[in-house]
């Protein structure tokens, strides 16, 4: 590992059908404008999720700092990435917060699944893909994926667009428009551009129609302005962020857990994309991507900070201005860590309007759900088959529904974990018991998103940012285009 990295040329943007490698930099003023936009960015889902998990959106951004930094160390500068807070721990954690735990329980058990997705890490270093495909075939990490997604449309219609209608629907209107109609950066951020939308309607709503009366946060119904910046103006210019202690909790651990399944195929298509952008083999660090994933998530979540991921908006930079350079990733890593020291600045984000949420969070969700079915489609998997139609059918419904076993007053399988439980196990158990066709008829499927398919990208792809198309977490501007230099792309 090294952090002598060579001078590109003069130090100046790679001509057109040229790129700026890995071990590779710009110069420094050029190097420092690109880790600012990779921060722009990551910026809208990773302030997003946090605040969406009632946890502290400054601190998940600086902790995305530290994050992207321990990420880079143990791939050895080989995989530039940006570790964001994951959505795939935000069905869990909703779950969490229905059973009455706090955001200690909450951290705590984003803790024990960060320590899970490390070990998972370790397995594929040393034993490799293979077993992955077969512990989690593309029809099981669909069903898990569509089922995390799908579980939180009550939290969408239910918590936050009731509390403002109309400006969930301009919102939400915002997103859609502009993740279509904008093109390259503009189309990947778009997430963040309908958040600056719904918070400055907010303020013109105030402005002009006065105060609203609607169900607030906790579902009482009151009066009051849509957005109150005092917070704001009570809050420090600098400071540390407020850390929460981890507490853990075997119930509250099981029900974020399944996420992992999600997050091995999201970090090893993550690598599959780079590779294919930079024309190297990263293979021998699939297994140190996914790990380092992990590692990082315990890091941040053991002060109070969100789960991480490696984020495609930040693939979709790369992509555009063909600069791989991980000096780029840190200079975005340093500033993270600096913007979490600004208390002033987390206050402004913390007093993101219910309704905008809602706005935002109608379309997340779905998109999530709808990777699942991405993924089913990418690799052929064959639902005449009654192997993946009747288990994977039974564990969905019982996800998105919230289905709930109960063992004893202290412990209970529900929602999330028990239809990740039923897919993952039902589909083992029917496979077995299935006659010798259908098993047959699986060869035909193709292979899990980790082994060359991936959310939105395919290892034969042209990799350029593409608005129409989604990431694993389903951030609008992904990757997929087939068409070298076309716009074309949530994360």
């Amino acid at each position: 590992m090294s952090f002598g990295w060579k001078l590109y040329g003069d130090g100046k943007t790679p001509p057109l059908g040229e790129a700026v490698a890995p071990d590779e930099r710009l110069s420094w003023p050029r190097t420092a404008g690109i880790g600012a936009q990779h921060v722009v960015a990551m910026f809208g889902a990773t302030f997003v999720f946090p605040i969406i998990m009632g946890l502290d959106p400054n601190l998940a951004i600086m902790m995305s700092g530290v994050a992207t930094i321990i990420f880079l160390l143990i791939v050895k500068n080989r995989v530039p990435s940006y570790l964001g807070t994951s959505a795939a721990f935000v069905g869990g954690v909703a779950a969490i917060r229905a059973n009455g735990g706090d955001s200690s329980d909450v951290v705590g058990a984003l803790l024990v699944a960060g320590v899970v997705l490390a070990l998972v890490g370790v397995l594929i270093h040393f034993a490799g893909l293979g077993l992955i495909n077969k512990v989690l075939p593309p029809a099981v990490t669909g069903a898990v994926v569509m089922l995390i997604g799908f579980n939180l449309a009550p939290v969408a219609a239910g918590v936050y667009w009731p509390q403002d209608q109309w400006v969930a629907l301009a919102t939400m209107t915002f997103v859609i428009v502009a993740s279509l109609a904008l093109r390259g950066f503009l189309a990947r951020i778009s997430i963040l551009l309908g958040l600056i939308f719904g918070y400055l309607l907010s303020v013109l709503l105030d402005a002009t129609a006065g105060q609203i009366t609607s169900v607030d946060g906790t579902g009482a119904v009151s009066t009051r302005d849509r957005i109150n910046f005092d917070s704001v103006a009570d809050a420090d210019w600098f400071g540390l962020p407020d850390f929460t202690a981890p507490s853990f909790s075997l119930n509250f651990s099981l029900l974020v857990i399944p996420a992992v399944i999600a997050l091995v195929a999201e970090n090893a298509g993550h690598v599959k994309a780079v590779a294919e952008m930079t024309k190297r083999d990263l293979d021998p660090y699939m297994g140190r991507a996914v790990a380092a994933d992990g590692i990082a998530t315990v890091v941040a979540t053991s002060v109070g900070g969100s789960p991480t991921t490696t984020y495609a908006e930040n693939i979709g930079v790369m992509a555009a201005t063909r600069v791989y350079s991980t000096a780029a990733y840190y200079v975005a890593a340093l500033v993270a860590i600096l913007l979490g020291l600004i208390p002033k600045f987390g206050a402004l984000i913390n007093i993101v309007p219910g309704g905008v949420l809602g706005g935002i969070t109608v379309v997340l969700y779905g998109m999530i759900g709808l990777l699942g079915a991405k993924i089913w489609k990418e690799n052929r998997v064959d639902f005449a088959n009654p192997i993946n139609l009747v288990p994977l059918a039974a564990g969905i419904i019982i996800g998105i529904g919230n289905v709930t076993l109960v063992f004893s007053d202290e412990f209970v399988l529900n929602g999330i974990a028990l239809g990740s439980i039923v897919a993952v196990a039902a589909w083992h158990i029917a496979r077995a018991l299935a006659p010798a066709d259908m098993k047959a008829a699986l060869l035909r499927e193709g292979a899990h998103p980790a082994a060359g398919s991936t959310f939105g990208h395919d290892a034969g792809d042209d990799v350029s940012p593409d608005p129409s198309s989604v990431d694993e977490v389903g951030r609008p501007g992904v990757l997929g285009g087939k068409t070298p230099g076309t716009d074309t792309r949530n994360r």
